[in-house]
């Protein structure tokens, strides 16, 4: 038992911060997050620079080895992803081979994603050099899945990738089988950018307590996956897109948010477990949300979305209430033609390179995560045979 830990006592008797909130569970040099000034950082370089001026391939590169990279070692490593794009037939037999209308696209990208091991002859290598490779190899796999995955649920034929185009732009490629415009091309950039890294949220951690066992580059992702497929973590955007549809005009936007919030019902997109203030990729997102809604011909998903925003934050914004990434990548996706379903895949999409380097930095100086539980079961209780009972 841990000195000065009480760790067996009675239902509610002991405190300690629920979901292990506020706990310190590594140092880390990826991203940082101050929730209560709404800022964002990769490697140190705030997020509305990154977005102005980098790419998602280099934002990648930033966050595995904290440097920007030199023009020589961007290309490089861009050839490496570019390698790397095509997936095993075995993958999209998989994919192909699952109930196109039953199955949850999260769960055919766990599942696909699964069987990207078998084909990796270093998988179980325990050396830098091999879970490095795993994870590039997954950054650049991952939107052919993704692609892969959204095509056979439309009873599409896949779409292989190019290898004459940057990541964001091959995925829209493989997902409509058409080059998209350069204005929705560089928004798919943006998108996986901003959701490259985001400090220790759960699908974060629940990676790097799988690969604190030793666990190799492919599971600890795929762990990760399994924590984003849950409505609390992954999923908003996907909600936010089904609230707008139930609201149905922009007149009944803000009578619709009125009384949701008279009946205390929570209101897609908005609040977060660190920012209480505005998300500053929801702000990003925002600016672009105006160019890819006139572009679309989707303008009233917009106008709803800043007239929710502004009653939201009129109302609720002193409590810290304010508009997250979801709000206005929902409205965004949708205007591109993404499928509401493949929003939280491609949140997956863009938060890979955060998983493997978290997973990487874990693992140059790992002890394998073993947290306590409180028992509040009963003590000194005596097995009773079966005829007793």
């Amino acid at each position: 038992m841990s000195a000065g830990i009480k760790l067996v006592a009675k239902p509610g008797e002991v405190e300690f911060p629920k979901g292990m909130e506020g706990m310190i569970s590594r140092e880390s040099t990826k991203s940082f997050v101050n929730g209560a000034e709404g800022f964002l950082c990769y490697n140190g370089i705030p997020i509305q620079q990154l977005a102005e001026n980098s790419t998602f391939e280099e934002v990648c590169y930033l966050l595995m080895y904290d440097a920007l990279p030199k023009e020589t070692e961007l290309a490089a490593f861009n050839q490496r992803l570019l390698q790397y794009r095509e997936i095993p037939d075995f993958t999209y037999e998989t994919i192909y081979g699952m109930p196109a209308y039953t199955t949850h696209p999260m769960a055919a990208l766990r599942t696909a994603v699964s069987t990207l091991s078998l084909f990796d002859e270093s998988s179980e290598e325990d050396t830098p050099s091999a879970l490095e490779r795993a994870g590039i190899n997954l950054i650049a796999k991952l939107p052919t899945i993704v692609a892969a995955v959204a095509r056979s649920r439309q009873g599409l034929e896949p779409v292989h990738p190019r290898a004459d185009m940057p990541l964001a732009t091959n995925f829209l490629y493989m997902y409509t089988g058409e080059e998209p415009s350069p204005l929705y091309a560089k928004v798919m950039d943006i998108i996986l950018l901003l959701h490259a890294d985001h400090g220790c949220n759960a699908s974060t951690f629940t990676a790097i307590a799988a690969t604190s066992s030793l666990s190799d580059m492919y599971s600890s992702v795929v762990a990760g996956i399994c924590s984003l497929k849950g409505p609390l973590h992954g999923g908003a955007n996907e909600r936010v897109m089904r609230m707008l549809n139930e609201i149905g005009t922009v007149d009944n936007a803000e009578p619709y948010i009125l009384n949701a919030i008279a009946r205390k019902k929570k209101i897609m997109g908005f609040g977060h477990r660190v920012y209480k203030a505005y998300d500053p990729r929801a702000a990003i997102l925002h600016g672009y949300a105006k160019d890819v809604t006139r572009q679309a011909g989707t303008e009233k998903w917009l106008q709803m979305a800043e007239i929710i925003e502004r009653v939201m934050i009129d109302k609720l914004g002193k409590k810290g209430i304010y508009p997250n990434v979801d709000f206005f990548s929902g409205t965004v996706m949708a205007s591109m033609g993404i499928d509401p379903s493949l929003f939280t895949p491609i949140f997956a999409m863009g938060r890979v390179p955060g998983w493997v380097s978290h997973i990487l930095e874990q693992r140059a100086d790992n002890r394998i995560y073993r947290p306590r539980f409180i028992y509040t079961g009963p003590m000194d209780v005596d097995y009773v045979p079966m005829d007793e009972r």
